[in-house]
């Protein structure tokens, strides 16, 4: 049998973007030899975004792209200048895709509506540049801060129909054969169990231009919830149902047997699911005249609607489609949330090897080093200082590079007389307030205490 485009389980990893790193750039323009830093931030690193497609109806698009990742944001320049933000990766998925953790089957994220965007993975943040850290007493700062690094993830994706009845029923029940008499969907009919091997989706009409979506999945067998059949894959296509109508054919030994049976599965699949409104269809009744009907009817389960149809005679099939109408608009039967639960791993890995999506997905990429972002933009900064004679003036400036002379000399001399310390040593080796040049020794005495930028 050839690969069905249906695909609703897809396993890929995903990786954002690290941040640019910040830039360590100093001023030097003609006329201006001391300017200050000036070192730009780094770029952001792009986000993994998750974007819902109601032109998409399956995951198939996904299963050759198995790797999503964002890029890099770009680092700080001079000037000020601001890095380049890395490039989102977006990823179009169907409406109803939920998706987990590869690794430990933890609930995500959910994507239900058209439009909607998700960050899945967020991209690193960029660093600040040096001027961000320049002060009173640093104001040459020769560091910046490097990028946020990148978050890298495997995660699986699951689809769950949007649909607003979905239908629940043994195999050869006749779900395929209603689906595509009052819809236009073409499912594959035959006289064998488990003719559906995947979900189908209908529109049906209703009166007024009125229409709803049905859904039909495989046949549910007792223990289907235990992994048996077919059920236990698609049975959470219907999770999202909002009224599940239930098909047991006339000729059944038991009706209430067969629909206890049904409802025990889905019970077992997901609690909440009892939650839903039920309606009973009797399928295949244009073998029962009225006289049989009747004596079918006390034995059917209390308190859901039930009615007879059959889909090749079109017995009951407007009655039916009023009764689902009128269970769908009701106020009690409106989904609000879904509660996702986390995923058996191991159930969850098993269900990835039989659908061959349980590869290995680690990527192995070449790390970008921030050996280029380290170096200076200029030469000077790299050479040691020496100790030698400075005048007051050479000192002044190299502390307070930004302002102009005059006051530099100012400020030095203010910082001298309120550092006690430094001030009873500098006299030791005969400084004066007017002193304009400065010994080697003193030098190394000014440096150690105050720090030279």
């Amino acid at each position: 049998m050839a690969e069905s485009n249906f695909v609703d389980y897809v396993k890929i990893y995903c990786r954002s973007g690290k941040g640019g790193r910040g830039s360590t750039h100093m001023r030097r323009e003609k006329y201006c030899p001391n300017g200050g830093p000036d070192g730009g931030d780094g770029g952001r690193g792009g986000h993994i975004i998750l974007r819902g497609n109601r032109n998409y109806w399956t995951l198939l698009h996904l299963k050759f792209d198995r790797h999503a990742m964002a890029g890099h944001g770009e680092s700080g320049s001079k000037g000020r200048s601001f890095g380049k933000d890395g490039e989102d990766k977006v990823i179009e998925v169907p409406c109803g895709t939920v998706v987990y953790n590869a690794e430990t089957g933890e609930y995500i994220c959910d994507v239900t509506e058209d439009g909607q965007e998700v960050i899945l993975l967020k991209g690193g943040r960029g660093g600040q540049g040096n001027w961000h850290f320049k002060t009173a007493t640093r104001q040459a700062p020769r560091f910046a801060q490097p990028g946020e690094p990148m978050q890298e993830m495997t995660v699986i994706m699951e689809l769950k129909l949007l649909a607003d009845v979905g239908l629940v029923g043994f195999p050869n029940a006749g779900k395929s054969t209603l689906l595509s008499s009052i819809s236009a969907a073409k499912p594959k009919i035959a006289d064998y169990p488990f003719t559906t091997l995947e979900p189908n989706l209908g529109i049906v009409s209703y009166h007024d231009g009125k229409s709803f979506v049905m859904a039909d999945i495989p046949g549910i067998i007792e223990g289907a919830s235990e992994g048996k059949g077919l059920g236990l894959r698609f049975l959470r296509h219907i999770e999202r149902n909002s009224l599940l109508l239930f098909m047991i054919p006339a000729d059944s030994d038991d009706i209430r047997k067969d629909y206890e049976v049904l409802l025990n599965e889905l019970k077992t699949f997901n609690p909440e699911m009892l939650d839903k409104q039920r309606v009973l269809a009797v399928t295949k009744s244009d073998m029962l005249d009225q006289e049989l009907m009747d004596e079918i009817e006390p034995t059917l389960p209390e308190g859901i609607p039930h009615v007879f149809i059959s889909s090749v005679s079109g017995l009951g099939i407007s009655v039916l489609k009023d009764i689902l109408w009128t269970e769908l608009n009701k106020e009690s039967n409106k989904i609000e949330a879904i509660v996702h639960r986390p995923k058996d791993v191991s159930r969850l890995q098993q269900e990835l090897k039989d659908m061959g999506e349980d590869e290995e997905l680690d990527y192995e990429y070449e790390d970008d080093s921030d050996e280029d972002d380290l170096d200076y933009e200029y030469e000077e900064e790299e050479k040691p200082f020496i100790f030698k004679s400075y005048t007051k003036k050479e000192l002044a400036c190299m502390y307070s590079p930004s302002i102009t002379p005059r006051c530099a000399i100012r400020i030095f001399t203010k910082w001298i007389k309120m550092n006690k310390e430094l001030f009873r040593l500098l006299t030791e080796t005969g400084y004066h307030p007017r002193t304009r040049t400065f010994t080697p020794r003193q030098v190394r005495i000014i440096t150690n205490i105050l720090d030279i930028p």
